[in-house]
């Protein structure tokens, strides 16, 4: 019970510290005089005291929080920050008298938090700007959390092969229980990312963006969320120069973070080259997109080899960075081009990034052992270890890293069953599945780039909320809550 406690704690203040981020919103409304104020005094407010008396009541435990407790922790914060996230956009509707109901609101925060960004809203542009603030601050902010979540928390509780990016944890991260440490680690990581972020920002307002445009869709680049402040996208501004930035930022936020922070803390750019993942990561963005534009060409889908690389290169890192914008819409391409990019985007993200997906680190372990495995087939005496960067990969990590994939592949399968039969066809709910699980966000069909997912019902919109939140959670943090040895002491 007192480690319940500790954990509701730890909870209480993570819930005050996100309630802050609330008087973001509430300045651009009153700057902008969009009446949508009210609805961020009323969740903050409610938020503050929720967070205040839960902090109250469990003041007496403040034990540390080992790796156990940790895992509860991260599913809970990941539970009840959409929670409160949704309620702007529940008390603006209630406000202004439109219908939204709470599991669409909780829907788009969850969306948001997870970087995932699909959404259930219409007519995005006509939203008070507080609210598109809102909808791009949570996804920047979920950006932040996965950060540290991805490098100084998964490898101590060992997730899912988790543990293999210990050897990129900057700073000595390598206790059992989560200690302060993580502050410093979460520091370096947070300075990197807000330096990019403005530096992104900038970037968009010389390409041409209003200042306002440009922060929403810096904080959506960075945190390869996807969110857009417009219903057709960056289709809006029909700008190469744009979308040559959009493109930049994107593969930099798809590279690891302890990447850029060894880069940064040494000042030696050949940390870029040395890992192994970062090169596998930029071949693929170049060479995934240079193939579909090449193939866009060759088809006449477009009459240039310009237009045809302004179109292909952008969507193709888009998906495969698990962004989700779109400045096209890509269905109307030969159907094989989109699957393609959906299936680059379900592992081409580096673990460490703000990305989605299995992760890249992952399918070159699995690759690696392949090998392997085919070299014992020639040599059946031989020893043959996987190695990353000279580093010996144990076997144990190998087996978390093959029963994650298993569980990646079984969950699609399992997903897109259940929504077939709730009506939805093949294509939508399929796509819809695995673009939530890898939080892509545009799928194909009628949750395409074009799209949404307003068309789906509450029980498939609770679905796709489920499957955000177990593929940003790397499947096994929330499983593992389900089973009996969890509860156990």
């Amino acid at each position: 019970m007192r480690n319940i406690l500790n954990v509701l704690h730890a909870l209480s203040l993570t819930m005050l510290v996100f309630s802050t981020i609330l008087l973001f919103p509430l300045g651009v409304s009153l700057y902008f005089e969009d009446g949508a104020h009210n609805a961020f005094l009323i969740s903050l407010g409610i938020s503050i005291v929720i967070s205040g008396v839960l902090w109250r009541l469990t003041s007496s435990s403040k034990d540390e929080i080992n790796a156990r407790n940790g895992l509860l922790l991260v599913s809970l914060v990941w539970l009840v920050f959409p929670l409160i996230a949704s309620l702007p956009f529940v008390i603006d509707a209630q406000i202004e008298g439109h219908s939204l109901t709470f599991t669409h609101a909780y829907y788009e925060a969850m969306s948001g938090i997870t970087t995932t960004g699909a959404s259930v809203l219409n007519n995005i542009s006509l939203l008070p700007p507080s609210i598109n603030i809102w909808r791009v601050t949570l996804i920047w902010v979920g950006g932040m959390g996965i950060l540290v979540m991805a490098v100084a928390i998964m490898p101590l509780l060992g997730v899912g092969g988790y543990q293999i990016m210990r050897g990129e944890i900057p700073g000595p991260m390598k206790e059992e229980k989560l200690t302060p440490r993580i502050a410093g680690t979460a520091k370096a990581l947070y300075a990197i990312y807000i330096s990019v972020s403005a530096l992104c920002v900038i970037c968009y307002r010389l390409a041409g963006l209003s200042w306002f445009d440009a922060w929403c869709h810096a904080a959506s680049t960075m945190a390869l969320g996807g969110f857009s402040i417009y219903d057709e996208g960056f289709q809006h501004y029909d700008s190469a120069l744009v979308d040559a930035v959009a493109c930049i930022f994107m593969i930099v936020a798809g590279i690891s973070f302890a990447t850029h922070y060894n880069v940064f803390r040494f000042r030696k750019l050949r940390y870029y080259v040395t890992c192994p993942q970062t090169k596998v990561f930029v071949a693929i963005m170049l060479l995934g997109g240079l193939s579909v534009s090449i193939w866009l060409y060759l088809h006449g889908v477009y009459p240039s080899i310009g237009q045809a690389l302004r179109f292909g290169m952008f969507n193709t890192i888009s998906l495969a960075t698990t962004t989700g914008f779109a400045n096209t819409d890509y269905l109307h391409w030969p159907i094989l081009l989109p699957v393609v990019m959906l299936l680059l985007g379900s592992f081409s993200s580096s673990a460490g990034s703000t990305g989605g997906g299995i992760k890249l680190i992952r399918v070159i372990v699995i690759f690696k052992q392949i090998g392997a495995e085919l070299r014992k087939v020639l040599h059946p005496h031989a020893v043959c270890p996987v190695k990353l960067q000279r580093q010996i990969v144990p076997p144990a990590i190998i087996s978390s890293i093959m029963a994650f994939v298993l569980v990646f592949v079984l969950m699609n399968v399992a997903l897109t069953g259940v929504m077939v039969m709730s009506g939805l066809d093949f294509s939508t709910a399929s796509s819809a599945v695995f673009a939530s699980l890898s939080n892509i966000g545009p799928g194909l069909g009628a949750v395409g780039p074009m799209g949404n997912y307003s068309g789906l019902n509450d029980f498939q919109i609770w679905i796709c909320t489920f499957a955000m939140l177990v593929g940003r959670l790397e499947f096994f943090t929330i499983l593992v809550l389900f089973t009996p040895g969890f509860w156990k002491k």
